[in-house]
C-alpha cells in the first residue's frame, strides 16, 4: 500500500510516499480501506520529533480516519466487510490501509463525504472528553474556548452551544472571529487587539468564565485564573505558547479553580471506546441531522501532506485540514 512516512525529524518537506506492507488486522480489529485522512497538530509535532507515537502504534503518522471496512477479526462483532466507518486510531492513518480495534470505530454519518467524515474523530473526542466529560460543561454555564477557529475550536463551539452553553471564543483575525460567531459563538474576541481577560469580564458581568479550553498555554494560564469564575474549571489540552509559565496560585484558591488537562492518542482502547460510546449516543444524531458540522477549511491530496502540515503551520486555516486518500 502506499503511505506516508517520517523521513526524519523536521519540517513538512520530510514527509515522503512510500510503500509499505498491507496491515493484518487482529481479533478484534477492523482493516479499513481508507478513503480519507484528518491531518492534527499532533501530526505535526510527531514529524517534529517531539511526541512519539505510544508502544505498539504504528510509525506512520495519522490520528483519525474514514473509510470502508475491506476485513474484520475473528472477534469482531460490530462492523462488517463493506460498512462505512470513521475512526480515532493511535496512528497509521495516512495510508491506503489502517487497522483499528472495532470499539474506536463509529459509523461514518450518512449525511457526511468521507472526507468529512474523517474530520470527526480526533476532535469530536477530544472535545467530548475534555469540554463535557472532564470538564463538566453544562447547560446555561458559560464557556470560553481559545483558539476558537482550530479543528478543536470548531467543533468545540458547536457542540456546546448544542447543548446549551454561552459561548465565548479567542482567534487573532477579524475573519476568524466572524467564522466563530457564523458557528453560534455569542462572543468573539480578537486577541491582537482586545484583552480576552477583560472581554470576559464585562460579557459575563464580571463573573467569569465557568469552563475555559485553553490549547495556548503560557501567559494563558495565568490570564484564564483571572478570566475564570469563582468554582470554575480550566483544561488545559496543548501548549502553543510554551509548557512553563509564572502564575498567580493565590487566584486558584481564591476561586477555588478546578485546573487539569490530558491527552488522548496514548489512552487505553477501553477509554477511548466509552467516549465513541457517548458520542454514538449523543452527537451522532446531530451530525446525522446535518446539526453539528466539521469545518472544512481545505483538502490535499495523499501525496501532498507536506502541503498540509505547511497549512496547518503557516496558522491561516479555519476548521479541518483533510488528506484525500482514495
Amino acid at each position: 500500500m502506499h503511505a506516508i512516512e517520517i523521513r526524519q525529524p523536521g519540517g513538512p518537506d520530510v514527509l515522503t510516499l512510500t510503500e509499505r506492507d498491507m496491515p493484518v488486522p487482529g481479533n478484534s480489529e477492523l482493516l479499513v480501506k481508507v478513503m480519507a485522512a484528518g491531518v492534527n497538530r499532533p501530526d505535526c509535532l510527531q514529524r517534529q520529533g517531539v511526541y512519539p507515537p505510544p508502544p505498539g502504534a504504528s510509525d506512520i503518522p495519522g490520528l483519525e480516519i474514514a473509510g470502508e471496512v475491506a476485513a474484520v477479526g475473528a472477534a469482531v462483532t460490530l462492523f462488517k466487510p463493506g460498512d462505512r466507518v470513521c475512526a480515532l486510531v493511535a496512528g497509521g492513518g495516512y495510508a491506503e490501509y489502517c487497522t483499528v480495534n472495532e470499539t474506536n470505530a463509529l459509523p461514518a454519518p450518512n449525511s457526511l463525504t468521507m472526507t468529512e467524515a474523517a474530520a470527526i474523530p480526533e476532535t469530536f473526542f477530544t472535545v467530548w472528553h475534555n469540554v463535557f466529560q472532564r470538564g463538566g460543561l453544562k447547560q446555561g454555564e458559560t464557556f470560553l474556548v481559545h483558539g476558537g477557529t482550530s479543528g478543536i475550536g470548531t467543533t468545540a463551539i458547536q457542540l456546546a452551544k448544542a447543548f446549551g452553553a454561552r459561548v465565548l471564543a479567542t482567534a487573532g483575525s477579524e475573519a476568524k472571529c466572524a467564522a466563530m460567531l457564523d458557528l453560534g459563538a455569542d462572543l468573539a474576541i480578537n486577541y491582537r487587539d482586545t484583552d480576552f481577560v477583560e472581554a470576559v469580564r464585562q460579557s459575563t458581568d464580571g463573573k467569569g468564565a465557568d469552563l475555559i479550553l485553553d490549547m495556548v498555554g503560557g501567559d494563558y494560564i495565568n490570564r484564564n485564573y483571572q478570566a475564570a469564575a469563582v468554582d470554575g474549571r480550566i483544561v488545559q489540552i496543548a501548549f502553543l505558547n510554551g509548557r512553563r509559565a509564572e502564575a498567580d496560585f493565590s487566584l486558584l484558591m481564591m476561586k477555588r479553580l478546578t485546573h487539569t488537562g490530558s491527552t488522548l492518542r496514548a489512552r487505553d482502547i477501553g477509554f477511548k471506546a466509552a467516549i465513541a460510546a457517548e458520542l454514538h449516543q449523543h452527537v451522532w444524531p446531530l451530525l446525522n441531522e446535518r446539526k453539528v458540522l466539521p469545518v472544512m477549511d481545505s483538502i490535499f491530496p495523499l501525496d501532498q501532506a507536506s502541503a498540509a502540515h505547511q497549512r496547518m503551520e503557516d496558522g491561516d486555516h479555519i476548521g479541518k485540514i483533510v488528506l484525500d486518500v482514495g
